[in-house]
């Protein structure tokens, strides 16, 4: 146990554990709470739900007990929440723990989330309002409203120097994807009236991307590549701006796939014996009860049906209860049991991918120190995981550098492009559009290419030989 009143509070950090699912995370931060006297914060985008605990793998109550937790089991599972909302709450509390002396430990397997908090966005995503959750959820004392710091406000930063009525002003765009049914190419075409230096760097087809930047120009009355130009000089890069806090720890915690492949295989295994189908049949039932009283149609797009398990099961969830025991619901059974292994390990190699190529790889970004745990032999777990982070963050609580070397220090293999790099490039042989340097290398190397290049210089010269035959005759 860390005695807080020694403790600086410049020195107090963040610790942020990331991981692929079923790497330990839920543990480790448990055990580090316990010892360095912390609170976590958990960033799940499904475990903020209520209910549901076996197919969200929420800690269970004892170890909720064992460490205070927050942002865990609050949400009604048929409500939106959105990045926004989860840094909205997250941010203060933070800020209180810091204050108060105390490590925030972010755990979770939400990426997207842990990005919110660590680092300055700049640009937010032009969505409704936030929805609106019991401030007793969060345990803080204090509130974004209520703080005179303006971190929070970046985005009314960006806008001070607006004037409405410069006329060099780029005018705003009544723009609604949701009603909007053009095709891709008219979407682009309207992107490239507005900002066309966005335009140039994104392909046509990539619909989500171009649909993005023309609402944010909407939003904002500026357009997105200004928008990444500030966040820039504020010392960011395409992906976000700085870093909100300069005392951040990252545990990344790293395991053979095969290894953590069997080991999730093993953990879906488990979550049947202890009643997963039932848990997802439960729901279902009170979900259609409800939806059938209202008289509204299914939609399985909201809330915890985003969850990974019920779109794996739907198909023998809406089965009748004797369908179930036939042949056909033993076989859909088995069928989701497969497609919930695939997908979970699936997402676990995507878990770690983001963290290689969003954090270790970045060249042209402020990332705090990323520090590599071992967790492939769970029986040493204490020798290879607890003892090494506790090391780590016993170091800086006391002001001195930790032996072990972060993974991102001095890393070869970096990266620094990302969509802001990209540049517009048509090739009139294929009509084809290509807004990816390296993908533009490679058609232009690649042998359909330079087929069509062939013909169409065989083309040409039949042509040329056949004007040339006619000014001869």
């Amino acid at each position: 146990m860390v005695d807080r009143n020694k403790v600086s509070m410049s020195r107090v950090p963040i610790l942020v554990i990331l991981g692929a699912t079923g790497s330990g995370k839920s543990r480790l931060g448990i055990e580090l709470a316990r010892r360095f006297s912390g609170e976590i914060i958990s960033a799940d985008s499904m475990q903020v739900y209520k209910g549901l605990d076996i197919v969200t793998a929420k800690v269970t109550p004892v170890e909720r007990k064992a460490a205070p937790h927050h942002i865990l089991d609050i949400v009604d599972p048929l409500t939106n929440f959105s990045v926004i909302d989860f840094r909205n709450m997250a941010l203060p509390i933070i800020d209180n723990l810091l204050a108060r002396r105390k490590p925030p430990i972010v755990v979770g397997g939400t990426n997207y989330y842990i990005e919110s908090l660590l680092w300055e966005i700049l640009i937010t995503d032009p969505k409704e309002p936030s929805m609106q959750v019991n401030s007793s959820a969060t345990n803080s004392s204090t509130s974004i409203e209520n703080r005179s710091d303006d971190r929070y406000n970046v985005q009314d930063r960006l806008n001070d120097n607006d004037d409405d009525d410069d006329e060099t002003a780029p005018k705003k765009l009544k723009f609604d994807a949701r009603v909007y049914d053009g095709s891709n190419e008219e979407l682009h075409q309207k992107l490239i009236k507005v900002d066309p230096e966005m335009a140039f760097k994104l392909h046509p087809n990539n619909r989500r991307k171009v649909i993005r930047s023309l609402e944010i120009f909407d939003q904002h009355g500026k357009t997105h590549s200004e928008l990444l130009k500030a966040q820039r000089i504020a010392g960011g890069c395409g992906l976000g701006g700085p870093l909100r806090y300069s005392n951040i720890i990252i545990l990344w915690l790293r395991c053979n796939k095969k290894i953590l492949d069997n080991r999730l295989n093993d953990r879906i295994d488990g979550m049947m014996e202890v009643g997963l189908v039932q848990e997802l049949l439960d729901f279902h039932r009170r979900y259609n009860e409800q939806r059938i009283k209202s008289n509204t149609s299914p939609d399985y797009t909201k809330g915890i049906f985003q969850s990974i398990g019920f779109k794996e099961f739907h198909t023998y969830l809406i089965l009748p209860e004797k369908e179930r025991a036939s042949e056909k619901g033993k076989k859909l059974l088995q069928q989701g049991i497969a497609d919930l292994k695939l997908v979970t390990t699936r997402y676990a190699k995507k878990q770690d991918k983001w963290v290689m190529n969003r954090l270790i790889r970045r060249g042209d970004r402020q990332v705090p120190p990323v520090y590599s745990l071992d967790c492939n032999d769970v029986t040493k777990w204490d020798s290879h995981v607890l003892e090494p982070a506790t090391a780590i963050i016993s170091a800086i609580l006391h002001g001195a550098k930790p032996e072990q070397q972060p993974l991102n220090e001095n890393f070869e293999n970096q990266k620094t492009t990302d969509s802001s790099t990209n540049m517009y490039n048509y090739c009139k042989v294929c009509e084809r559009v290509f807004v990816e340097e390296h993908q533009w290398q490679a058609h232009l190397k690649g042998g359909k290419h330079m087929r069509a290049l062939k013909k169409k210089k065989k083309a040409a010269e039949a042509t040329q030989s056949q004007e040339y035959q006619l000014t001869c005759t």
